[in-house]
């Protein structure tokens, strides 16, 4: 695929001039000299060959670096900051919360910190939704407990005029978006909204997709929770499968389009026999199927253990054509599907097999972070908070090459990042596994199975 040209240009609402309140101590107890500056960037591929080009320094080439600011834009005294988490849950939402509340009221001085309730729905007057004060006596331990002091919810991005209506009546100057991306291009239209109106708000988005597919974002919080516990529900269906006659375990894990969840999983725990993910098509059928391979490996090892990514095989069922609230196309069940169809082809074979599935989706959503996540979350929120404070806006925190970054909401929800079946992480999953790179028929290009064409960054 030919590559998307990048313009990672951040937009700022104006001059800072605002002397920066806080105080950073290096080894020369030079309070300025741990601010970062202006001019820090990293580029933001590091991949290259011996024949390349050389790569341009451009400015609109570079992912700026994230960090506290010697001057800021806005008026601490002044501030009244606006958080707001939507979607589906995800470990570590209340750990944001908290690191974006704790580092305005302690490190900036902001008194006035505003939660909205529910998602985007908060901001909307037929809710009747009250705001809630943010304070760190409200938030000091909710770092530890799952899902959000907020709610959280679906859709309502595309009301962006009315939420626009919100934050003027309430004179809201920085908002801080916790989602994924539906809800930055709901942040990305709230912030273009406000510009037209000449509204000086600053809108900083902290990417949360437990799914891990936003491009130019090394990985999301919540995503290595998500994997620990995915490890967890594995090892259960491995015992089941192992200790049984002709035991077969299915573990359905998230990733809609992306199958990272599964991936690493699969490489974390090693008890896995067959990943199936949205990036890489199976067939059931066929001597390549997955079903005669799954019959030679009972017929070799006596049972088998399939992980499956929810967005996988979804051109093998009859799709509802459903949306949901955020826009996203209602995917069928592969888990369900993929149990019914194993229980048939076996009766057909006339092979008695002792079948487990397990579906610890909402579990893992709901659960609290892990410390690597919570380190996270903390460093997150704080960079968001230096953000918005310096008056920059249109943005997400990123961590790219060990780096937290600032990268223009448009160009984090333009592509989609998923799995490169021919690139090392797949490789290293099939061999992992022990299956094929293709569980799939050779076709002719006239047998060839249609596909839609979707943007993706591969990794």
């Amino acid at each position: 695929m030919k590559k998307k040209k990048t313009d990672f240009t951040i937009q700022t609402l104006g001059k800072p001039t605002v002397p920066s309140p806080l105080s950073l101590p290096s080894k020369h107890n030079n309070n300025t000299s741990s601010f970062v500056n202006d001019d820090q960037y990293i580029f933001h591929d590091i991949d290259t060959s011996g024949d390349e080009p050389k790569r341009t320094s451009a400015k609109k080439n570079l992912l700026e670096q994230a960090g506290p600011r010697k001057k800021i834009y806005f008026d601490p005294t002044k501030v009244n900051a606006g958080i707001v988490t939507c979607g589906g849950l995800c470990p570590g939402l209340n750990g944001v919360i908290r690191s974006i509340c704790m580092c305005l009221w302690y490190r900036y001085g902001v008194r006035r910190i505003s939660g909205f309730r529910f998602g985007y729905q908060g901001f909307l007057p037929e809710f009747n939704l009250p705001v809630m004060e943010l304070t760190p006596k409200k938030v000091t331990e909710i770092h530890r407990k799952g899902g959000t002091i907020l709610g959280s919810s679906r859709g309502s991005g595309d009301r962006y005029k009315e939420i626009v209506d919100s934050l003027e009546r309430m004179n809201i100057n920085v908002l801080f978006t916790i989602g994924g991306d539906g809800t930055q291009r709901g942040a990305l239209d709230i912030s273009e909204e406000a510009r037209k109106r000449g509204l000086k708000i600053a809108v900083v988005g902290i990417p949360k997709t437990i799914d891990n597919d936003l491009s130019f974002v090394r990985k999301t919080f919540g995503f290595e929770t998500a994997v620990s516990k995915a490890v967890d529900a594995v090892a259960a269906a491995h015992v089941e499968a192992y200790d049984a006659l002709n035991g077969i375990a299915i573990v359905k894990v998230m990733g809609r389009d992306s199958g990272f969840i599964a991936a690493h999983t699969a490489l974390a725990i090693n008890d896995v026999n067959y990943v199936l993910i949205p990036e890489v098509p199976f067939d059931l059928d066929g001597e390549n199927g997955l079903f005669a391979n799954l019959q030679r490996r009972l017929e070799n090892r006596n049972h088998a253990v399939i992980l499956v990514a929810e967005g996988a095989g979804q051109e093998l069922m009859a799709g509802s054509g459903a949306t949901d609230a955020s826009g996203n196309k209602r995917y069928g069940d592969i888990g369900v599907f993929l149990k019914e169809k194993v229980i048939a082809y076996f009766k057909e074979k006339q092979i008695d097999i002792n079948l487990k599935y397990i579906d610890p989706s909402y579990m893992i959503r709901s659960a609290p972070a892990n410390p690597n996540d919570s380190i996270y979350c903390a460093r997150l929120g704080a960079h968001a908070v230096h953000a918005g404070m310096s008056g920059r806006t249109e943005l997400i925190i990123s961590l790219m090459h060990d780096h937290f970054v600032h990268v223009p909401i448009r160009m984090a929800t333009s592509v989609r990042k998923c799995i490169d079946p021919k690139k090392d992480l797949w490789r290293d999953v099939t061999e992992a596994t022990g299956q094929p790179l293709l569980l799939r028929e050779r076709r002719g290009k006239n047998r060839a199975r249609k596909t839609v064409e979707r943007e993706l960054v591969t990794v």
